[in-house]
């Protein structure tokens, strides 16, 4: 019991230590828009819900990319159109609809114009709906992009015992 516990305290003083991950967002609309719909996490995963934001915007608006990313689709989808980016460590975001300015594979810098608003989005005339998710589309796991922007404060909640 003595080795392995002498084991365990000098494996974490060896440790490297751990990193936050470093993604925090700008907004993809200026100036910074009203929230018009909150994100809505399904329960299950499989159930209905929003998966994402909606944003005020006006038809022909700019969209820029809320972070440095490669553009991973850009063009229709469910009858919208759509532009997504994969930003370092694994997050994705995606802004519909969205008349795109941008093409797959191309690098884009934090703050860069990815396409215009175009009027159509269900449930909201003139919004830009923001989504953003961890991991590949198969497995994605939904966030509140507002949780990822840059002025929105991180604040730590004590464990429940």
């Amino acid at each position: 019991m003595r080795g392995t516990t002498l084991l365990l305290v000098g494996g974490l003083l060896l440790a490297a230590p751990a990193h936050g991950d470093p993604v925090r967002l700008d907004w993809p609309l200026r100036p910074d828009p009203a929230v018009l719909r909150e994100f809505d996490a399904p329960r299950p995963d499989w159930q209905r819900g929003h998966r994402g934001v909606d944003l005020a915007g006006e038809p022909g608006q700019p969209v820029y990319a809320s972070g440095a990313a490669t553009v991973v689709f850009a063009g229709r989808a469910g009858g919208q159109p759509v532009v997504s980016l994969a930003h370092p460590g694994g997050l994705r975001t995606s802004y519909q609809p969205v008349a795109a300015a941008v093409r797959v594979g191309q690098l884009v810098a934090a703050g860069s114009v990815i396409g215009t608003l175009e009027p159509g989005h269900p449930g909201c005339v003139s919004c830009l709906h923001w989504g953003a998710m961890w991991g590949p589309a198969s497995r994605a796991d939904y966030v509140d992009p507002l949780g990822l922007l840059a002025s929105t404060p991180i604040r730590l909640k004590p464990l429940a015992r």
